[in-house]
């Protein structure tokens, strides 16, 4: 089954889908370890990760593409993947849209920023006129049923330029042009995040930032509200700059850090059992011993 039928798949199922993001590789296997479902590759957390740099736009399409595949590759669950505008005009976006689902995605998520776009709950962001986003997300459904078979998600941050009114007026048309998914950036209530699940005849996911401008909710409450999936953009990447900050302190003061997982642990976590079952299944040519 392809990672696009998986998600449509988890998307007709009942009941809301917790997704933790992940930022590369390990990361990702952690999540599918823990017995989650599915997860998405977040801009933020990877030009962290990959480039010690901020959400600004300064990562590039080929370096969210590479990043994608490694991720892809170490797991079985869907990934979802940020394309940010579609790294330029329709048909880079289309260009965006196959890469990412060449690379083994899920879903793309494209969205109305003006480029180079920056994290949704920071400052200075810009979003084009609704006319260029509309074309922006219907290159990216084009590229889908011409092939690309990926599904798209459609993202508007007008709620901090425009108001919400106009950014629900974007996330319907989102809906309405054939977008699989619908992702309505930083509401600043309950309320708001109820009129949007209300009004927007599509799956639509709720972006759960600590200390940003959405109310962080508790998974049963984000189900009640209406949405579909919850995304934990930057809880991995948070909890694991925190660990090493402590780990490194601890070095720096003369101490050894208290390594909270076994050596035999992590060599379980990247694959050593398995790797060693298959360098013994091919220790001798085929049909010896």
């Amino acid at each position: 089954m392809s990672p696009a039928q998986k998600l449509r798949d988890l998307l007709a199922s009942p009941g809301l889908l917790v997704m933790p993001c992940c930022f590369d590789a390990l990361s990702a296997r952690l999540i599918e370890q823990a017995g989650f479902s599915l997860s998405f590759m977040s801009g933020f957390a990877v030009s962290a990760a990959r480039l010690g740099a901020p959400d600004t736009g300064l990562i590039s399409y080929g370096e969210m593409v590479d990043q994608a595949r490694a991720i892809c590759g170490a797991v079985s669950i869907p990934v979802l993947g940020d394309g940010d505008t579609g790294y330029g005009n329709a048909m880079n976006v289309k260009r965006t849209v196959r890469g990412y689902a060449q690379a083994g995605l899920a879903c793309v998520m494209i969205e109305d920023q003006v480029a180079p776009k920056r994290c949704g709950h920071t400052r200075g962001k810009q979003v084009v006129p609704r006319d260029e986003a509309f074309t922006r997300v219907q290159a990216a459904v084009d590229a889908r049923d011409e092939g690309a078979g990926v599904l798209i998600m459609a993202r508007t941050d007008a709620r901090q330029t425009h108001g919400f009114d106009e950014a629900l007026t974007r996330a319907r048309a989102f809906a309405d042009l054939g977008a699989d998914i619908v992702f309505l950036e930083a509401p600043e209530s309950v309320e708001e995040m109820r009129t949007f699940c209300r009004e927007v005849r599509a799956p639509t996911m709720a972006n759960m930032v600590d200390h940003g401008r959405t109310p962080v909710l508790p998974p049963a409450e984000l189900e009640a509200i209406g949405y579909k999936i919850a995304a934990y953009p930057l809880t991995l990447l948070s909890v694991a700059a925190a660990a090493m900050r402590e780990a490194l302190a601890s070095l720096r003061a003369g101490r050894h850090p208290d390594p909270r997982m076994s050596f035999a642990a992590l060599q379980e976590i990247v694959g050593f059992p398995e790797y060693y079952a298959e360098e013994e299944r091919y220790a001798q040519p085929p049909g010896k011993g």
